[in-house]
């Protein structure tokens, strides 16, 4: 982002309209340029109200993350803050960057945001829409000691630490999709991308991606494929995003401290009550082919359960799963 959008936007969280003519006086550049840096800002994703001869101004919703509020809101919390809290207005993957950060040094416990990413993925290299200052995106870099396969079912966990913020906010109906989806009254809110580094005999590095929907923009909604939504339509009051980031690293710290010593075995239980397709028929698609058969929930590593229709029970520690009978 410009210096020029920052003071833009720095204008406009003020109430009411600003016109261009207004905004170029203050900032002493013309109203053709004022005009290309809104347009900038609308390509990032940033859905401005404006109205023909009145002016421009910001949604309701409109909060731009500040790490001076993130860390205030831990400490009331009383938890532990992170070794290092990194925001930027535009990147192109929260999860790269740390990745590559916690490829270069000893940085478990830092926690990296962004108002928007222009190369947002989800699993199997899926993109996902990030729009400006709307929505989280947040990674958390966090070692592990014994390898691999004592982390079975972390992304299964993380789920569970995500949902349980959710749920403190006052969200109901908040459901849990194998291996790492959130849900709420069957509409996709988020999702979760674990990526690891290191050796997977030993001491590793996993960086923890969570994506949820906050305030979605309805252009850049646009660019979805399947049924989405949000916490502005689900939650009975408004959601700080400061607050909701606070929340999620007090609750997520407290799980990843303890999951190398529990396992996925101690969440399983609550993981099991938001299971989404539980007793419904589902498919799995591996790389090879696609499986269908009736969800029995998981197991005590978050391997997915599914009776077969001859009867027998296979389980899948990988793929996509989806309802029904096909993909």
């Amino acid at each position: 982002m410009s210096d020029l959008q920052g003071k833009i936007l720095k204008i406009l969280q003020n109430p009411g309209f600003h016109s261009g003519e207004s905004l170029g006086r203050q900032l002493n550049v013309s109203r053709t340029a004022i005009w290309k840096q809104l347009q900038a800002l609308e390509t990032l994703g940033l859905e401005l109200e404006s109205v023909k001869g009145v002016g421009y101004r910001l949604p309701d919703s409109f909060e731009l993350l500040s790490k001076a509020k993130i860390l205030h809101h831990i400490a009331e919390s009383h938890g532990d803050p992170p070794c290092e809290l990194e925001i930027f207005q535009s990147i192109d993957s929260t999860n790269r960057y740390a990745r590559e950060r916690a490829e270069a040094e000893a940085i478990s416990g830092a926690v990296v945001l962004a108002e928007n990413q222009t190369a947002g993925r989800g699993r199997r290299g899926k993109t996902w829409v990030s729009p400006f200052a709307a929505n989280l995106y947040m990674s958390i870099v966090w070692d592990f000691d014994q390898g691999a396969e004592s982390l079975q079912g972390l992304s299964l966990a993380v789920g569970v630490g995500v949902r349980r913020t959710l749920v403190e906010l006052g969200l109901q109906d908040v459901q849990l999709k194998w291996p790492n989806d959130i849900y709420i009254g069957g509409k996709k809110l988020g999702g979760i991308l674990l990526e690891m580094i290191g050796d997977p005999n030993g001491r590793c590095t996993v960086i923890i991606g969570i994506g949820l929907n906050v305030a979605m923009p309805s252009l850049a909604a646009q660019e979805i494929d399947q049924a989405w939504t949000d916490l502005q339509a689900q939650s009975p009051s408004p959601i700080s995003r400061n607050t909701l980031t606070a929340k999620l690293v007090v609750t997520l710290f407290v799980l990843l401290k303890d999951f190398q010593r529990v396992g996925f075995k101690a969440y399983r239980d609550e993981w099991e009550e938001a299971d989404l397709l539980k007793n419904l028929p589902g498919t799995v698609r591996t790389v090879k082919e696609g499986i269908s058969g009736i969800v029995l929930g998981v197991d005590d590593s978050g391997a997915l359960r599914l009776a077969l229709p001859d009867g027998e029970v296979q389980r899948f520690i990988g793929g996509e799963l989806s309802l029904g009978p096909s993909l």
